[in-house]
């Protein structure tokens, strides 16, 4: 009998889909060094009606439209910082989507909340990836040392913003992530981005093949064609990622 308890209590913990944290500095006019956008998408502290967040392209609408994700669960997050936080269950019931709307002048939290968590001694297999969406304010300000003083567990990192690459690759490697989508230009951080990669990461796909879904996502989006929409993204190059047994990173 205490053999079949450990087997199903052993058969639960295998089913526990493993967590994707995301991180959205939402736009804001008034503290960030943004382009202006008009005043109903660029405020910092409105997440429903802000371009990173609450707009059509933004991650929870995009998200809330696929048929690939359910959205779990809609509340505060832990912190004053944090405006609203979202959860989404994948349909494979193998991944878990938590992501975080940072109030705009929150921003330097906000991205040495994402260095930190990429840093965290989190199993990676309880804890793959995560990604950071808005303004690349490492433009403006150096990330907070605290954030990248430890090393990981050598999970995957997606950021989302202008110029990405020159900007976060440093950081990335002092809390030893692995980048997988990184830009080269400036461009348009929408959520649409993310659910196209994840597609791919999902999969176990390399960081080219998810360049190109980015590509091919972006493309549409813009109106441009896929080539011109490729230079946008940073070449990882990179082979299929899996884990020994095959799997996705955390599956």
């Amino acid at each position: 009998m205490r053999l079949l308890i450990l087997a199903l209590l052993t058969a639960t913990a295998a089913a526990e889909p493993a967590t994707i944290r995301v991180f959205v500095a939402l736009a804001d006019n008034q503290t960030q060094g943004i382009l202006p956008v008009p005043a109903k998408i660029g405020n910092g502290n409105d997440a429903p009606n802000n371009l990173y967040w609450g707009c059509s392209d933004a991650l929870p609408p995009v998200f809330k439209a696929s048929g690939d994700w359910k959205l779990i669960s809609t509340g505060k997050g832990g912190k004053d910082a944090v405006i609203e936080r979202v959860t989404f269950l994948h349909k494979s019931g193998k991944w878990r989507m938590v992501a975080d709307a940072y109030r705009g002048a929150a921003i330097r939290e906000c991205i040495g909340d994402f260095l930190a968590a990429l840093g965290s001694e989190v199993p990676v297999a309880e804890f793959p990836l995560a990604a950071y969406i808005g303004h690349c304010g490492l433009m403006e300000f150096s990330p907070p040392p605290e954030s990248i003083a430890r090393r990981g567990t050598g999970r995957d990192a997606i950021v989302l913003c202008c110029k990405s690459r020159g900007y976060f690759a440093a950081h990335l490697e002092a809390v030893n992530a692995r980048p997988r989508l990184l830009s080269t230009q400036l461009m348009y951080p929408g959520g649409f981005l993310l659910r196209a990669a994840l597609d791919g990461w999902m999969l176990g796909e390399s960081s080219g093949q998810i360049r190109q879904r980015a590509a091919s996502a972006y493309a549409r989006n813009q109106t441009i064609p896929v080539k011109a929409a490729a230079g946008v993204f940073a070449d990882l190059g990179g082979a299929r990622q899996t884990d020994e047994a095959g799997r996705p990173p955390g599956r």
